[in-house]
């Protein structure tokens, strides 16, 4: 197949560290835009849930994940080049601090070709900010630092201070003042953007705070992709309920696009508040936050009930994390409530203090790789029978097993379903 190309306004917002103000500023920068009457759209790069539901309610798009090693670097570039056959500007929020992780931030910028936007918190220094700056450009040469953004900077005289001594090569595009709208998060990232009345509100305040320089341009990008192949229909006719609300949302847009590619019907119902399953052939039920709504889920007996008739029926159900939580006998919260789940799996789980797993993950199963990635604070007790383990690319010991029980598949990880669709078809076909 020829390639294809197209050109757009484009950016990668990284920096130095996490921490430094990325999604805020991605999502205020899209805000900022579209109040302009431009069409904006944003990326998040690596697995992440929670930064792309706040970015897609600042630019009113869904928010698609890139990476070079979960996604791949082909279908990476089909989803930037599919976005710039209409947008008027593509910003793609980075993950961690610029060169960290492998792959990282930078590498994406590398192969891509896409400028950098550098974050910077300037809010402890003066003069630094240059060498940071400068540093952050010079790195490495494959990596084009197109400016920077002065974050929570704390008077018209600081900002003077720290951007007077840039390299004229370096501009800085914009300064925005230390926040007070800023961002509220949890364990597991930012609160989920639907539980933020006043988001609109702070997208609104953040923008009119944000300080453009007029001299800045965004440099255009030529986006180059291999032509889409057409995913064989498998799920044809397949009609699969997908659970989605405040305690099932951790769900890739990439993921509903590929069931509906293969032929599938989605459906969608809440766990919380529905009393019964849609008419469906299987189940998706996505990770999320069931340990904050125990009572709401475990009081809700008619869904519960609901689901295990299906999985009795031997109908497929795909559980992943808070879903596969969900379908425990028990679970358990960091404060020591315990509620009844589903009781469909053979386990109980309970949620720690810290941290328990965060890692990229595949698995093999008859020659089909599927990859995804664990990120959780729970730990799982099962005699449920594990068909495979992940195992992490990078270096990473965790290994997630995979469980199945009849026709329900379940686990830790969260798959990104583009990576082998036909593993995915196999397990939801009924």
């Amino acid at each position: 197949m020829s390639m294809q190309s197209h050109q757009c306004a484009a950016l990668i917002i990284a920096a130095p560290a996490s921490g430094q103000g990325k999604t805020t500023i991605t999502a205020t920068l899209a805000w900022h835009y579209r109040r302009q009457g431009k069409q904006v759209q944003v990326f998040k790069a690596g697995p992440d849930f929670l930064d792309p539901m706040i970015l897609a309610y600042a630019s009113g798009f869904p928010v698609y994940q890139i990476d070079l090693w979960m996604v791949g670097e082909q279908h990476s570039r089909q989803l930037i080049a599919d976005a710039a056959k209409q947008a008027d500007i593509i910003l793609i929020e980075g993950v961690m601090g610029l060169f960290d992780g492998a792959p990282s931030t930078a590498d994406l910028a590398a192969i891509l070709n896409i400028p950098v936007l550098a974050i910077i918190d300037a809010s402890a220094m003066a003069q630094t900010f240059a060498a940071v700056a400068f540093g952050l450009a010079n790195f490495r040469q494959d990596v084009q630092v197109a400016g920077v953004l002065a974050n929570r900077v704390g008077s018209p005289r600081h900002a003077e201070m720290i951007t007077s001594s840039l390299p004229d090569n370096l501009p800085c595009m914009a300064t925005m003042p230390r926040q007070t709208d800023s961002l509220p998060s949890r364990y597991l990232g930012l609160v989920q953007a639907e539980e933020l009345d006043d988001l609109g509100q702070r997208l609104e305040n953040l923008a009119d705070s944000l300080v453009i320089q007029s001299a800045f341009t965004l440099p255009q990008c030529k986006i180059h992709s291999e032509p889409a192949k057409a995913l064989p229909l498998l799920l044809k006719g397949v009609r699969i309920a997908v659970a989605k609300d405040a305690a099932f949302a951790f769900i890739y847009q990439a993921n509903l696009d590929c069931l509906t590619a293969m032929g599938a019907e989605l459906v969608f119902f809440s766990p919380l508040t529905d009393a019964t399953l849609p008419a469906a052939d299987s189940l998706y039920l996505p990770g999320g936050y069931p340990e904050l709504h125990l009572e709401t889920l475990s009081q809700n007996s008619a869904m519960r009930q609901a689901i295990g008739e299906h999985i009795k029926a031997n109908k497929p159900v795909l559980a992943e994390c808070g879903g596969m939580l969900y379908l425990c006998r028990s679970l358990t919260d960091k404060n020591g409530h315990q509620a009844e789940m589903c009781g469909v799996l053979d386990a109980t789980a309970r949620l720690q203090a810290r941290l328990t797993a965060l890692a990229l993950q595949q698995i093999t199963i008859d020659d089909l790789t599927l990859r995804g990635h664990s990120y959780h604070h729970s730990i799982l007790e099962s005699s449920a029978n594990a068909i495979s383990y992940g195992q992490c690319p990078n270096g990473n010991q965790l290994s997630e097993a995979v469980f199945q029980q009849q026709r329900l598949i379940a686990s830790y990880i969260h798959f990104y379903f583009p990576s082998c669709p036909e593993l995915i078809a196999r397990w939801l076909l009924p």
